[in-house]
């Protein structure tokens, strides 16, 4: 124990101790000695104050103590969250190579076939202009329309018969893939077997194929980076998290899973303006400007 020194005016025998131990001081020893007199008036007479000095014990580990403990409570981590944090970022990481691998694999396909198709049908010295611009009308024709199928389906088909698959999206999801997953896979077998046969089959009707599997496939890229990455943080998107209008395509995403608005939007790259239909765009800036905040 460090003996500290203080001194206050008094009456009477009493003496005032400070309560120093409310503010350590790190400094073991200390002396405090204020000597002043001030006259009271009580009745008809005067009294002076008097100087009484009186000894203040404090511990000098205890300042000590207490910071190191203060330390310690920004470094001392729940062993059952620790657990937890490093197991969604076991699940974060498996999903990107899973993501990663299947964008690389389909985007180095979609590039060489869409190569080798305009190469071979430029094989006889004739360009078929309109088989190559309808490939390409309806590549990005079929890229919309399928958030106009997605939208239907969403609303039609997941939350209504298929509840019971799309409803592992809306609970807490364990391990890094969910049953609504299915849904992904469900609509690349169409988009495979229409560029299958566009791919070894001339005409305008095999090259139409081709073009509606290709929007398809694209449409399916956008949409997982866009709803798995950046609305659910399944895995990082770099950039992308910064384009405005796709922040505000995962702020009403978001909004779809609270309910506020019976469900709407049901559209992912539509879900704002389907907002503004049923008055939600106060909610939407909200939810924004919240995920600003959770990103800043």
């Amino acid at each position: 124990m460090a003996a500290g020194l203080s001194a206050a005016p008094v009456l009477k025998p009493l003496c005032y101790i400070r309560a120093s131990n409310l503010r350590p001081n790190p400094v073991s020893t200390s002396l405090l000695f204020r000597q002043y007199h001030r006259s009271l008036f009580l009745g008809r007479g005067t009294r002076k104050a008097t100087n009484f000095v009186c000894f203040v014990l404090e511990d000098s580990k205890q300042s000590v103590g207490i910071e190191e403990n203060e330390k310690a409570s920004y470094q001392i981590v729940n062993p059952r969250v620790a657990e937890r944090l490093a197991r969604k970022k076991s699940e974060r990481f498996t999903y990107l190579i899973a993501a990663v691998m299947s964008s690389f694999g389909i985007t180095s396909m979609a590039v060489m076939a869409c190569y080798y198709r305009f190469y071979w049908q430029m094989e006889g010295g004739e360009v078929p202009l309109v088989e190559m611009l309808g490939t390409f009308l309806l590549s990005v024709g079929a890229a919309v329309g399928m958030e106009f199928w997605a939208r239907w389906a969403h609303k039609a088909l997941w939350h209504a018969s298929l509840w019971h698959m799309h409803e592992s999206h809306h609970r807490a999801r364990e391990g890094p893939f969910e049953l609504n997953d299915v849904f992904a896979i469900t609509n690349a077998v169409p988009a495979i077997g229409l560029l299958y046969y566009g791919f070894f089959n001339k005409g305008i009707f095999p090259g139409l194929c081709f073009g509606a599997g290709l929007g398809i496939t694209v449409f399916g890229m956008a949409y997982m980076f866009v709803h798995d990455g950046l609305v659910h943080r399944r895995f990082p998107v770099g950039p992308i998290a910064n384009v405005p209008y796709f922040r505000k395509v995962a702020a009403a995403h978001q909004l779809h899973h609270t309910d506020k608005f019976e469900g709407v939007p049901y559209g992912l790259f539509m879900g704002p303006k389907e907002l503004e239909e049923v008055g939600g765009l106060e909610e939407l800036e909200k939810e924004i400007d919240r995920r600003k905040k959770l990103y800043s």
